[in-house]
């Protein structure tokens, strides 16, 4: 059973499959995913994916887990700052990982579709529309995140490198000598 859907605030994201299904590492199902930075500052947002993840594990433990709720339950919210502390972007964030078997809905500001796949990357500022539920596979246990929508907000600096500037390109008066490697 999913819980109700959840908007967050104002999010980033990163590794970010919604227009293309993707599998993950060590899995063979593709899924739309996304990663969702939340801003620790963000305590309206943080607050309703607590309560996502009471409702979610509430259910769990009736419906999924014998009436017990597990001891080493995997939970969704994670700690930039801790788990991703080699990654300078997700210091002073909280993020979790949504994904989903269907497409989710992509939209702009102005709530239209963002059907250019480059305006919606990485590192853009959005918000998401998320739902929680209970999960017992292979002898885990947990909550995990299902992906409804994003929603584009604002761009922001692309995470994940591959991005360019005509700047790099220099003048086209420069000149290159060979020899200068040498």
């Amino acid at each position: 059973m999913s819980t109700k859907n959840t908007l967050t605030g104002k999010v980033r994201f990163s590794y970010a499959n919604v227009f293309e299904p993707k599998a993950s590492e060590g899995d063979d199902r593709e899924k739309y995913s996304v990663c969702i930075m939340i801003p620790k500052k963000d305590k309206a947002t943080l607050e309703k994916i607590a309560a996502g993840i009471k409702e979610a594990a509430d259910y769990g433990t009736k419906a999924k887990w014998g009436g017990k709720q597990p001891k080493n339950l995997k939970l969704p919210l994670r700690d930039g700052d801790i788990d991703k502390a080699d990654r300078p972007e997700f210091a002073g964030m909280y993020f979790i990982n949504a994904s989903s078997n269907m497409a989710p809905g992509v939209i702009d500001a102005n709530k239209n579709e963002i059907i250019q796949r480059s305006e919606f990357y990485s590192g853009c500022w959005g918000r998401a529309l998320i739902h929680f539920y209970a999960f017992d596979t292979k002898g885990n246990k947990g909550v995990a995140v299902g992906l409804a929508a994003v929603q584009k907000l604002e761009d922001g600096d692309r995470l994940g490198g591959g991005g360019w500037s005509s700047d790099e390109f220099g003048d086209d008066d420069d000149e290159f000598d060979p020899n200068s490697i040498m």
